[in-house]
């Protein structure tokens, strides 16, 4: 395994986040991370919790009473029909619980299909567990969604699961209630596992979030894999959950998270409890903040001349814009002018843009390649950081990209 997992590659994604705290006084569009703090309800819970001394073993599926919680939120909010607190496996974030879900469900040779772009640790998550990564492009005029009929082209005898990701992360697209019906349809006819990453099920806008496992019939056969980091700003204390029906894949996956974190640290899971116990009015406020940010950053974007373009997104919070092959030419005379090649020695053409906007901008940003070969061509910038951040990386843009 050791050699193995040199065969795997690490996100880009990590390579710019090391690179971009070399810069002073940086914009940070580059990493998926919101500016706004945990709700008092978290904090207050988790102070709570230490000085009750919450700080021991757990079970290791989860605090029962954060287990009933999210039972009954599933039901009320997402409507998927959990019969038991049981089903609930809570995990150390939403990549955790993806790591452990494709150990649990695959076996090596195993093909899983996966949107393309995507969000690199995906792959990984499948790389891990010997599986077959089959990329389906998601199609910008189509709202980033999939042409179905490419979609069941792309199932074989060795396909095991479809993963969908709504809202989407990079592009923010968001699937339709007649996409998801035509996706379990195509499961059921192939006997296919659905995991339905719903990381972003609260961060909307115009549209409704639907889950995969709320069709009739099929949660048992639908993961669908949740976070607390979106919903309720709490990125770095590492709290997401999953339902599983299946008995026996339920064990599987109990046994992962026990050789993988013995139980998710007690005094976040307390944490959880508070958001959930608490107001769910932050969440919705945190949501309508999002959206005028979105809107605040693409209409800086319409003043850049056309050497960044795309609509607004439905869902998440990512700008997923596709910049012109002619940028160079756009260059403002202040920057120094264009590099020939990548600072890093990449030959990705969204690659060399973004190292150019780190080095002469202070402007993080992701290449959209690092999504997979379909997101070359674009870059990907957080809308989630604060007012303020998003209006000096609109400024240092219009500086970079003089008309």
């Amino acid at each position: 395994m050791s050699h193995f997992f040199d065969t795997v590659p690490f996100s880009g994604i990590i390579r710019i986040r090391d690179m971009m705290y070399a810069v002073e006084r940086p914009f940070r569009l580059d990493q998926g991370d919101v500016s706004f703090d945990a709700p008092e309800t978290v904090k207050a819970a988790m102070a709570r919790a230490i000085a009750d001394n919450r700080t021991h073993y757990l079970q290791t599926a989860g605090v029962p009473r954060l287990q009933e919680l999210l039972a009954q939120k599933l039901n009320a909010k997402n409507g998927v029909p959990v019969a038991s607190p049981d089903e609930i496996l809570v995990s150390n974030g939403g990549i955790h619980a993806l790591f452990i879900l494709f150990q649990a469900l695959l076996n090596p040779g195993d093909e899983v299909i996966i949107p393309d772009p995507q969000w690199p640790p995906t792959a990984g998550a499948i790389l891990s567990a010997r599986g077959v990564v089959v990329r389906c492009p998601i199609h910008e005029p189509l709202g980033w969604r999939f042409d179905l009929d490419e979609l069941a082209r792309s199932v074989t005898p060795r396909t095991r699961v479809i993963y969908v990701n709504s809202p989407q992360n990079p592009t923010g697209g968001v699937l339709t209630p007649d996409d998801l019906e035509a996706i379990a349809r195509l499961a059921a006819r192939h006997d296919l596992w659905i995991v339905s990453d719903e990381a972003y099920e609260d961060v909307v806008f115009g549209v409704k979030h639907l889950s995969a496992a709320s069709l009739p019939g099929m949660y048992a056969r639908t993961i669908p894999v949740y976070t607390f980091s979106k919903s309720y700003a709490m990125t770095g204390l590492r709290l997401g959950y999953m339902a599983v029906a299946d008995t026996a894949l339920r064990d599987r996956i109990k046994k992962l998270l026990f050789f993988t974190t013995s139980n998710v640290s007690s005094v976040v899971q307390y944490g959880g409890i508070g958001a959930l116990e608490g107001s769910q009015d932050v969440v919705e406020e945190y949501r309508a903040e999002l959206q005028a940010r979105r809107d605040l950053f693409y209409a800086g974007v319409a003043t850049l001349g056309g050497v960044l373009t795309g609509r607004p997104p439905d869902g998440a919070f990512y700008a997923f814009l596709r910049f012109d092959p002619g940028w160079k030419d756009r260059c403002a005379r202040e920057t120094g002018g264009a590099p020939t090649t990548a600072v890093g020695g990449e030959t990705s053409p969204s690659w060399e843009l973004t190292e150019y906007l780190i080095a002469n901008g202070r402007i993080g940003c992701i290449p959209g390649v690092d999504f997979g070969p379909a997101g070359e061509g674009y870059l990907r910038f957080c809308f989630a950081r604060d007012r303020a951040e998003l209006e000096g990386a609109l400024a240092s843009l219009r500086t970079i990209f003089r008309s």
